[in-house]
């Protein structure tokens, strides 16, 4: 675990950047991408504009809501698929545009797509997966931003689930995953022990055509 590139101004926190060297995967931690009274705009301002809907999936063969709010915004023909759902792309809002070209041109990566979830307290959650579809590519780089309450994010490898890591991503934090990693590991946002208030994350993709569609 690599850190490096640590800014400051004053006692406000700027930017403390990361690099995560795992086995099968690498992760960029940039914590505080936006100050936090950027953040908190974008929080509340996304928390109003966003058609949050509470989709289902289909487990054991039965229709179950998913315990968080989500919203799929995209480029045309975006569509995305997991766990049996489908996801029609909502045009891009602009404050998730402005956010999306500056997380691009951080990451020298261009996103196509966007899973917006919200987890309105510590009973919200999503459990163990990874982002490894067919249409996100051979090896895809998620860029995940982070705003509102800190929640852990945790990741566990698929072979060897002794490598455990965990992460407790804060309001404005960015992370950054790419290599092999979705392949070889599994991540998850557990429900909280404690009172949480509202955490929105932002997770833009890149949508490659696959056979057949």
């Amino acid at each position: 675990m690599n850190q490096s590139d640590l800014f400051t101004l004053g006692d406000l926190p700027l930017q403390s950047v990361e690099l995560i060297e795992l086995s099968d995967g690498d992760i960029l931690w940039v914590k505080h991408f936006l100050p936090p009274d950027e953040a908190n705009q974008l929080m509340a301002t996304l928390q109003q504009q966003i058609p949050w809907r509470q989709d289902s999936i289909r487990i054991a063969g039965k229709d179950t809501p998913i315990p968080r709010l989500q919203a799929w915004f995209g480029d045309a023909g975006m569509t995305y698929t997991y766990s049996g759902l489908t996801l029609q792309p909502t045009p891009w809002l602009p404050a998730l545009a402005n956010i999306k070209h500056r997380i691009e041109d951080y990451s020298d990566t261009h996103f196509t797509s966007l899973l917006a979830n919200l987890y309105r307290d510590e009973n919200d959650s999503v459990g163990w997966h990874a982002d490894d579809e067919p249409e996100l590519g051979e090896n895809p780089v998620i860029a995940s931003l982070s705003l509102g309450e800190t929640r852990d994010f945790v990741l566990k490898h698929r072979d060897h689930q002794e490598q455990k890591l965990k992460l407790p991503l804060q309001n404005g934090d960015l992370l950054i995953m790419k290599g092999a990693l979705q392949h070889h590991w599994l991540h998850q946002i557990p429900k909280a022990k404690t009172h949480c208030a509202a955490r929105i994350n932002l997770t833009f993709r890149r949508i490659f055509p696959t056979a057949g569609t």
